[in-house]
């Protein structure tokens, strides 16, 4: 039995499919606003079922963040039909896998069981939504462990606070501007009421999308589907608040010193467009041209042409309101921070003023045909691109158009829209320093 159960856990991690194939599915909203997508896919007897909640970081509160990772937590508990302590064993017990992950804009729970359990996954996430039971205990609990989650991963990190360092500089208005995990002090000073009412706001079913992929019968999962989410009440509208930013008047130079690193880093940071807008496709493309392997520009160029830098990297964050174009480096030996902005620079303006050459406009044609076919290459990805596309892009069939649009960009896009966000005037550069240590 158990060696069925580990084949079983091994058939979620990947499905492989040899080429980009149309992703079928249907779609509808139940009467109290869930959003329902179901995709079948009978090859292999396995099925996800998902819930993805229309809140981010950048719903809470400026004077109480963190709540929305905190609920990633919080909601695995226990329900009122689920002792405290029993969802991850009842997960696993029935050969399953399952997990949650938050970002600024939604929170996504998933579970990947054998087909014959999908009734038990469509159950337990609507006993998630339904009753879940928040109380000073499970709140007490979970504090402890996101505590310790930020020290491991941001406090006690080598480089682990240059997103709160840059994003606080990039953005003034936008609740961007706060990290994913939030204050601590925030987290500790909320009350259990808190918690509750962000509940009571955010996690109800006109605010989620259900998506239920694989193995399964469409007519008997309709049914249950109903059966489990038809009987939760509607809750209050969630009005997603919009926020607007003036262009960055700079560069803005920061410098931050961190105890827990020996090289320095230098960052430069450019706000750029929603992931909706076609230029942050353009933008996902230029930051493969630029450091994407060991054939990219400024690998080659700095790393192992010059041996100047350690490492280097750029990467086009895109989220739902706005980007954040993050480019840097690590030096070596004698180099100062300012020669690897200098050549990183230099190389941006190439990008600016001359058409990439068309070798290196295929090779990125390709990267981003292998990635999107990667991203929807097993049923527990096509669930979260599902989630994804309808909850933050309102677009759900973009699974199976978006590879269209990169085949669509020119190298004179890539040219245009380098020199419209990449700009020296418009950016944060930031100094990741390790600490000085007072001299006694």
């Amino acid at each position: 039995m158990k060696k069925l159960l580990c084949s079983a856990s091994l058939l979620f991690v990947s499905i492989g499919l040899l080429t980009a194939q149309e992703v079928a599915f249907e779609e509808y909203d139940l009467d109290n606003g869930m959003h329902v997508i179901l995709h079948q896919d009978n090859n292999v007897p396995v099925v996800t079922v998902a819930v993805s909640y229309h809140v981010g970081s950048k719903n809470e509160n400026p004077e109480k963040t963190g709540f929305a990772h905190f609920f990633e937590h919080l909601l695995f508990e226990g329900t009122k039909n689920i002792e405290r302590g029993e969802w991850f064993k009842l997960v696993s017990s029935n050969g399953g896998s399952n997990n949650a992950t938050t970002n600024y804009d939604r929170t996504y729970y998933y579970e990947n069981f054998p087909s014959n359990n999908l009734e038990l996954g469509l159950w337990m996430e609507s006993e998630r939504l339904m009753h879940p039971i928040i109380n000073q205990i499970g709140v007490d609990t979970q504090k402890e462990v996101v505590q310790e989650e930020r020290r491991l991963r941001v406090d006690n990190a080598p480089y682990g606070r240059w997103q709160e360092q840059m994003f606080k500089n990039l953005f003034a208005k936008h609740p961007y501007r706060w990290t994913v995990i939030g204050s601590m002090e925030h987290l500790a000073t909320a009350t259990l009421e808190d918690f509750q009412n962000f509940n009571k706001k955010f996690y109800v079913p006109n605010n989620a999308v259900l998506v239920v992929a694989g193995d399964l019968d469409i007519p008997e999962t309709k049914k249950m589907i109903q059966d489990y989410f038809g009987p939760i009440p509607k809750g209050s509208e969630v009005v997603q608040s919009t926020y607007s930013e003036d262009p960055i008047q700079g560069p803005v130079k920061v410098k931050f010193e961190d105890p827990n690193i020996q090289i320095p880093l230098i960052m430069m940071g450019y706000r750029t467009p929603a992931q909706t807008e076609r230029d942050a496709y353009v933008l996902d493309m230029i930051s493969t041209y630029l450091s994407d392997g060991k054939s990219s520009k400024l690998y080659k160029k700095l790393v192992d042409e010059k041996k100047m830098a350690l490492q280097v990297f750029a990467f086009n964050g895109s989220q739902e309101d706005y980007g954040a174009y993050i480019v840097g480096g690590l030096p070596v030996g004698e180099n100062s921070l300012q020669d690897i902005m200098n050549e990183i620079d230099e190389e941006i303006v190439k990008v600016q003023t001359e058409l990439i050459s068309e070798k290196d406009f295929q090779k990125l044609q390709n990267k981003a045909e292998n990635d999107f076919v990667n991203s929807n290459s097993s049923i527990s990805g096509i669930t979260r691109s599902l989630a994804n596309y309808y909850l933050l892009y309102d677009d759900t069939n973009l699974i199976n158009t978006q590879i269209d649009i990169y085949r669509s960009i020119t190298r004179e896009e890539i040219r245009d829209v380098a020199a419209k966000y990449l700009k020296k005037n418009e950016r944060v550069e930031l100094e990741y320093l390790p600490e000085q240590k007072n001299a006694n």
